[in-house]
């Protein structure tokens, strides 16, 4: 890419040109250094040499925006702070993972080599940024309004509940696999995965959390639900011609979440009922094989008891069709 255009291309995203080293930003801001550079670390970057000149009128505005938010008392330092690290976070995710994802598509249609697929990729996003935006900010709405909507009825247990029944499903011989596959059919590989799992997770209410390599964490509804999902899971990667099969594991209790993420004992049970169950099968916690009760839709089957370290003894149901 040209120098002078890839120049126009950072303006463009960043809404203006470099303007501002550490200490004029935070004059500017009414803040000190230090307060900035915390925020900074906290969307993903390095900080920079004191006298770099880094930050546009656009970052301004944003550190203008969230100091407001604390000085006003809507929320605190360690609160704005948390939150903006989560953006930074999952941005950071959701950026890579479009940028890539479109520079293979425009690569496999237009027969275009890795770095003319990277930058049409860009002029691509460029172009159309007006359009990303916005589907981007409505997704955040629409997100917003369903729990809104949840806390409004009054239905705040209910999303107690809700978010009480974790699951893990994990890829069968993922590693072996990793070895022999080239980059871009691995690469295809875990899209393929984590696009089946958000399709199934989603189709009963649940909400995936993360993807980590060859392993999937989900929260769903209701104990049934996530028995729907974990057999639903099961039996779409095993229908697959490209995805291997998986283990799934579930497990019903208080978790607790926080910035997106969860954790807790239920989260750890769910995880070793993955490691445990057998391909293509479905292991759930007593917790859960109590929620499912006389369900016809389901059988269980209780298995050996297994001592865990830090959770106790447990035993294992397998979940099958009933």
């Amino acid at each position: 890419m040209d120098p002078s255009d890839a120049a126009r291309l950072e303006e463009l995203l960043l809404e203006g040109p470099r303007r501002y080293d550490r200490a004029r930003v935070a004059e500017l801001a009414g803040t000190d250094v230090g307060r900035t550079s915390r925020l900074w670390r906290a969307i993903g970057f390095p900080d920079v040499p004191v006298d770099s000149i880094v930050f546009t009128d656009a970052d301004l505005a944003a550190l203008r925006r969230v100091l407001r938010l604390v000085s006003s008392g809507v929320v605190d330092e360690e609160f704005a702070v948390g939150v903006t690290r989560a953006m930074g976070h999952h941005m950071a995710r959701l950026v890579e993972w479009e940028y890539v994802a479109l520079a293979e598509h425009l690569a496999g249609r237009d027969g275009l080599e890795p770095d003319e697929a990277g930058r049409a990729a860009l002029a691509t996003l460029a172009e159309q940024l007006s359009d990303f935006e916005a589907v981007m900010l409505y997704v955040w709405r629409r997100q917003l309004a369903a729990t809104a909507g949840r806390v409004l009825a009054g239905r705040d247990e209910e999303v107690a509940r809700r978010l009480r029944t974790v699951g893990f499903a994990d890829l069968v011989s993922f590693t072996r696999l990793a070895q022999r596959l080239s980059e871009r059919e691995l690469a295809a590989l875990v899209d393929r995965f984590e696009s089946l799992s958000a399709d199934v997770i989603a189709s009963h209410g649940g909400r995936l959390v993360k993807t980590v390599g060859d392993e999937v964490l989900f929260l769903v509804p209701t104990a049934r639900a996530a028995a729907e999902t974990g057999l639903d899971l099961a039996a779409t990667m095993a229908a697959d011609e490209i995805v291997p099969d998986v283990r799934v594991g579930l497990a019903t209790g208080l978790v607790l979440t926080r910035l997106g993420d969860v954790f807790g004992s239920v989260v750890n049970l769910a995880s070793r009922l993955t490691a445990m169950a057998r391909p293509g099968s479905v292991l759930v916690d007593p917790a859960t094989a109590q929620e499912l009760g006389a369900d016809e839709r389901f059988a269980l089957t209780a298995l050996r008891a297994r001592t865990m370290r830090g959770l106790g003894t447990v035993t294992p149901h397998l979940l099958t069709r009933g």
